[in-house]
């Protein structure tokens, strides 16, 4: 779209997600905060605002709806409507937003023939249709330009040169740089504040009624607030958030590495920075507990949270992190806990496999439906806590080949009790390097984490155990030499590679008496009690 509209030049490179600018969003493949552009078709200039689809960023969509007059519904010509699909359609109807829908990937050897064209093989050239479309489909913006200025905050950003910039969209009024305005906040305070600059689209001086504009110069102001007239300052409704489903634990790092990897690792530096995440997602909530050095973060989805210890820890922030848990409410003697609708596209023949790992999850099959292309769309209605540390599980019982997508379901009685990972930990009893001659005779307890060289401290996690039981292990050990031993003879020991777990995995593997260690450098697993007969 927005190469068709000239934005670009004929031969600028131009890269496939222009969008997402965040590296996390390259790499994952996945919207993580919305953004939004402006183009021009026939004259009419249309604000494209590109929102997150995964329900665990749910806050970023529910904010960009208070920006657009109609939604662009992008449903997979094969895949068909996901959870995500209905969980968007859903905030834009309630939001009374027009959708139009745009069946994507027809090209896909197993789309479904016919629901996106009549004729298949001939691929359209233009996307002239679709701007046609937005045209006789989405209203103009529903704005009062004589009334005093209203302007609802959606976003919150930051500029090298004017600080902090307050997103939103201008309901009624106008504003432009230098303009004395008043701060609504959410208790009903009024506070006064100045427009040092704004920024919109090119060549404003100012910005009506129904545009986007970025605000500089207003501190106070918060995600959801008025930027209203300063003579008749009113309020907006507030943005309605959906309540955090899930909630972990974040702390300062305590292990015996702490402040060797990162540059910021004091608990100011650590709630400074969870503080301000929490500003920027109204959907992140950060609480104190009784400790200084720890933190209660909830959030929408272990995805969500996951992303957000990611970026710290590119940031240089060292800390800790606790098992993802759900939480749960309580209403006429009932415990209540958040439920999900599950669905999986696998080939049918691992049908078996998934219906053998989810009944232990407490997992209700809904529906079932075979596609003539030999794969199967499962859903399912389970527990939000049976999901967690599913995806790694389910990729493997998959081969790889498995879709997985969740959406959030409303809350229901407590479900009884899961069960998580059947194996116990093989734990370092003592500080050193890891030895090869160690590693050798120690595989066959378990799965190793670690390679020969790397430094252990007590009570970290160096392993998966066979058992069920976790297990003191000295993987510091070396074989003792003597003067009749080769010096070569460590070089044929064999040796399986070290399991290297990725920052999901490792959240999803944890135990609740086990904690993850996150460094710019590297994740470690330990022991909530390092020492001794304490950890057991």
């Amino acid at each position: 779209m927005l190469r068709q509209a000239g934005l670009f030049r004929e031969h600028q490179p131009v890269s496939e997600r222009v969008l997402d600018s965040i590296d996390l969003e390259r790499e994952k493949g996945i919207t993580i905060r919305a953004k939004h552009a402006a183009l021009t078709y026939r004259g009419v200039r249309l604000t494209i605002v590109d929102t997150p689809g995964h329900a665990d960023f749910g806050s970023e969509v529910e904010r960009a709806l208070t920006l657009v007059d109609g939604v662009l519904l992008l449903v997979d010509a094969a895949e068909g409507p996901l959870p995500q699909t209905r969980f968007v359609l859903r905030k834009a109807l309630d939001a009374g937003l027009p959708p139009v829908v745009v069946v994507t990937k027809i090209d896909r050897a197993d789309a479904r023939a016919g629901t996106a064209t009549a004729d298949p093989a001939v691929p359209g050239r233009t996307l002239a249709p679709l701007f046609e479309a937005i045209l006789r489909a989405v209203p103009p913006p529903r704005v009062d330009p004589t009334a005093p200025l209203q302007v609802r905050v959606a976003m919150l950003d930051w500029d090298d040169y004017v600080g902090r910039l307050a997103v939103g969209r201008v309901v009624s009024g106008r504003v432009r740089g230098g303009d004395r305005v008043a701060v609504v906040h959410r208790d009903g305070r009024v506070e006064p504040a100045r427009v040092a600059a704004l920024y919109g689209y090119a060549g404003l001086e100012r910005v009506p009624a129904g545009d986007l504009v970025a605000l500089a110069g207003i501190d106070a102001v918060e995600i959801g607030e008025t930027v209203a007239d300063a003579e008749r300052p009113a309020a907006l409704p507030p943005l309605r958030i959906d309540e955090p489903t899930v909630t972990m634990l974040f702390a300062v790092n305590s292990s015996p590495f702490a402040g060797r990897e990162g540059r910021f690792v004091t608990s100011t530096q650590l709630r400074a920075r969870l503080l301000r995440e929490q500003r920027l997602n109204v959907g992140l909530r950060v609480e104190d507990t009784d400790s200084p050095d720890a933190f209660r973060v909830s959030g929408r989805g272990e995805l969500q949270l996951a992303v957000l210890i990611e970026m710290m820890r590119r940031e240089g922030h060292e800390l800790e992190v606790g098992r993802p848990t759900v939480v749960t409410r309580r209403e006429a003697d009932r415990t209540l806990e958040p439920m999900e609708r599950l669905a999986l596209d696998v080939p049918e023949a691992h049908l078996g496999a998934i219906a053998q790992a989810l009944g232990p999850r407490r997992a209700t099959l809904l529906k079932l439906v075979t596609h003539a292309s030999g794969r199967v769309r499962l859903e399912y209605r389970v527990p939000a806590r049976g999901v967690i540390g599913y995806r790694a599980a389910f990729l493997t019982d998959t081969r790889g080949t498995g879709l997985m997508h969740r959406l959030f379901d409303g809350w229901d009685a407590w479900q009884g009790e899961i069960p998580h990972r059947p194996t116990g930990a093989l734990v370092a009893d003592r500080a050193g390097r890891a030895t090869a001659y160690a590693i050798e005779h120690l595989q066959a307890r378990g799965a190793l984490f670690v390679a020969p060289g790397a430094e252990v401290y007590e009570g970290m996690i160096v392993g998966e155990h066979a058992r069920a039981e976790d297990l003191a292990v000295n993987v510091t050990r070396a074989r003792r030499r003597s003067n009749v031993r080769a010096s070569t003879a460590d070089e044929g020991l064999r040796r399986m590679p070290p399991r290297v777990m990725s920052l999901e995995q490792s959240l999803e593997w944890i135990r609740e008496d086990e904690l993850l260690e996150v460094t710019p450098r590297a994740l470690r697993l330990r022991k909530r009690r390092r020492a001794g007969r304490r950890r057991f």
